[in-house]
């Protein structure tokens, strides 16, 4: 019922910046909510950062906490991924996730996701 389409993803020098972002479709966001994967070859998908669409509160992985920020645009149906100061260990494909039925806790846990978007690669050079 959601389709997610991710972009924005790009080559930077360490310390340096990229903004993704999330264009979702096929209906609102209302009660939804947006998060955020990353995963490098060989190894699991790990959770980044995810946002309740609603409320606009925000969650973090302990490794990005300080440098990366989620945020959303209503109008839009986008949701953001805002990263700076960027390591070469952010490394990876990072991916948009949806769903409607997720509860603070299990958030972080990939199979909680319905919809998934196709992934944009974000390579971080030292």
């Amino acid at each position: 019922q959601v389709q997610l389409v991710e972009s924005g993803g790009g080559l930077v020098q360490a310390g340096g910046s990229l903004r993704l972002s999330c264009a979702a479709s096929g209906r609102t966001l209302s009660g939804y909510t947006m998060a955020w994967f990353r995963q490098v070859p060989g190894k699991e998908r790990e959770f980044v950062a995810a946002i309740r669409w609603s409320s606009g509160s925000r969650y973090y992985t302990d490794s990005v906490q300080g440098r990366f920020t989620i945020s959303r645009d209503n109008a839009k149906n986008t949701v953001y991924l805002e990263m700076n100061s960027l390591k070469p260990e952010d490394t990876a494909v990072y991916y948009c996730a949806a769903d409607s039925r997720i509860m603070v806790a299990t958030m972080r846990r990939l199979v909680e996701y319905d919809y998934w978007g196709q992934g944009t690669q974000v390579t971080v050079s030292s």
